[in-house]
């Protein structure tokens, strides 16, 4: 390091002793890793876009804009792809943003995301041209270079100093130096209790106005607190009382309490769908019958409203689609049907092996998977129910161990809809084994499904393929919906320039 980054790098931990203005989130769950690349939790998504920032994002419309590439062209063919870097990109220890660390993180980034996977597939070569410029060599026509390099959520390509990228993809990062609008300070970073941000003086803002997640990202206050809170009511209490700022997720049981508030505003975050998630490396949901006994048993109208009871915020969405999806099908769906259910078990052989239902009691998952414990408990199975933060649970989902040796047979999440309204980039149809999320299905024919999507140039032919993954994933089962449905926060009234893309980010926020 040079004198000058080394005098710089003094001054960015130094800096957030001073702060004055403070932003205090009670966020869903609790950060335990600070690598953005190698899990799919979205307390880690979240946290990557506080301290990195990436080649291209996602505005409100869905499209792809530039965030940190000043300009971009393709070659008539479609096979080369030349990026250029915008001027004063720096990482938080001052050194310059190069082309050798998009290099090194893209190339990171594409051996565990699926999107990624697929695009390094694709890809003859990705170099550095210059100190600026990043060339993107491809074998054959992609249709999703873009789409790509701005997916907005799960697994982020994020770019990072290549000293940091070139820790293997099977080892978490623990040096978050990134090239975003806030750093991490890392000695306030407490698991449990609190992760602190401070503004990043080194970052520059690009000059469109904020849509999205892409735009401009103004820090406008000088630190950003998350206090973990896993009690519900306590967060609630804290926010009437001024205490905190927003509180992430608030529970549907709480919106009229927090709305008889004139100081406090509610407005809708994120639409998810629910997700009953089954282990497939263990017993018993290895076997394929028991998986489409839990598609038959599911119904989605009774498991979303024991979240909520206010139409306005959730939706029986009979796909493994969001409804809003131009890819939306309810080819083969079936009805619930418990007898139905009962029969597969019979014939799956099911002998009342137990069946370890993981539960993140403080997120708004924990309605339904109680609801599917005791659809599941009526119908004859042995349900294992056991409670736990998300935390906890986002590192217990990583086990294939049998449930005696800490392992798990099922959990549910919630993905946001730009993981789950497309086959090639959605989260929890990937069939590709070991490299797939968490329950690890493996199925061939909803790979090779997968790949020829990408190759399929026009919405009509993509939507027929959505359907024959649809179909196929109604008899492999790599997971059962329980519905769609929406999140809320609580904030300050006094807030302004909140955004709502989906993802909670603080950039853009003033108090």
């Amino acid at each position: 390091m040079t004198l000058t980054a080394a005098a710089m790098a003094m001054t960015v931990v130094a800096w957030p002793a001073m702060a004055q203005t403070v932003l205090k989130v009670r966020p869903f769950g609790d950060l335990r890793t600070l690598d953005p690349m190698t899990t799919s939790d979205y307390m880690v998504r979240n946290h990557g876009y506080m301290v990195y920032d990436m080649l291209f994002a996602q505005d409100s419309t869905g499209a792809i804009k530039p965030q940190m590439v000043e300009s971009y062209t393709t070659a008539p063919d479609g096979l080369t792809w030349t990026f250029v870097l915008r001027d004063g990109l720096k990482f938080h220890d001052g050194q310059p943003v190069t082309a050798t660390d998009v290099v090194a993180s893209l190339k990171r980034w594409g051996e565990k995301d699926g999107l990624g996977q697929q695009l390094m597939a694709h890809t003859a070569s990705l170099t550095a041209t210059d100190p600026k410029t990043v060339t993107l060599a491809l074998k054959d026509r992609w249709g999703l270079v873009l789409e790509a390099l701005g997916k907005p959520s799960s697994m982020l390509p994020v770019i990072m100093p290549a000293r940091i990228a070139a820790t293997p993809s099977n080892q978490n990062i623990t040096d978050a130096t990134g090239s975003g609008p806030f750093m991490l300070v890392k000695e306030e970073w407490s698991p449990g209790a609190k992760i602190v941000y401070a503004k990043a003086p080194t970052y520059q803002p690009r000059k469109e106005a904020p849509d999205g997640l892409a735009g401009g990202k103004q820090a406008n206050v000088d630190r950003v607190e998350w206090l973990i809170m896993p009690d519900a009511q306590t967060a609630l209490n804290a926010l009437q009382a001024g205490e905190i700022d927003i509180f992430e997720e608030l529970p549907p049981d709480m919106i009229g309490i927090a709305r008889k508030n004139p100081k406090i505003a509610i407005s809708k975050l994120a639409a998810l769908q629910g997700v009953f998630r089954m282990n497939q490396s263990q017993p018993p949901f290895n076997n394929q019958k028991l998986r489409q006994a839990i598609l038959r048993l599911v119904d989605q109208e009774q498991t979303l409203r024991a979240y909520v009871d206010d139409k306005a915020l959730y939706t029986n969405c009979p796909s493994f689609y969001m409804c809003d999806s131009p890819y939306f099908t309810k080819a083969g769906w079936p009805a619930p049907d418990a007898a139905a259910a009962k029969k597969l078990i019979a014939e799956s052989g099911y002998k009342g092996e137990k069946i370890v239902l993981l539960d993140a009691t403080e997120t708004a998952l924990s309605p339904h998977t109680l609801v599917v414990a005791q659809m599941m408990r009526d119908i004859g199975l042995n349900v294992d129910y056991q409670a736990m933060d998300w935390g906890t649970l986002s590192s217990r989902r990583t086990s294939k161990n049998p449930v005696d040796q800490g392992g798990w047979s099922a959990f549910l999440s919630g993905p946001a809809a730009p993981d789950m309204s497309e086959p090639l980039g959605h989260l929890a149809l990937r069939s590709n084994c070991d490299k797939a999320w968490f329950g690890w299905p493996c199925d061939e024919t909803i790979e090779t499904l997968r790949a020829s999507f990408t190759s399929t140039p026009d919405l009509e032919g993509r939507k027929t393929i959505a359907q024959q993954v649809q179909e196929r994933a109604l008899e492999t089962v790599p997971y059962v919906s329980v519905g769609q449905f929406w999140l809320v926060r609580g904030h300050q009234a006094g807030l302004k320039g909140l955004l709502s893309p989906g993802v909670p980010v603080y950039w853009n926020v003033s108090k």
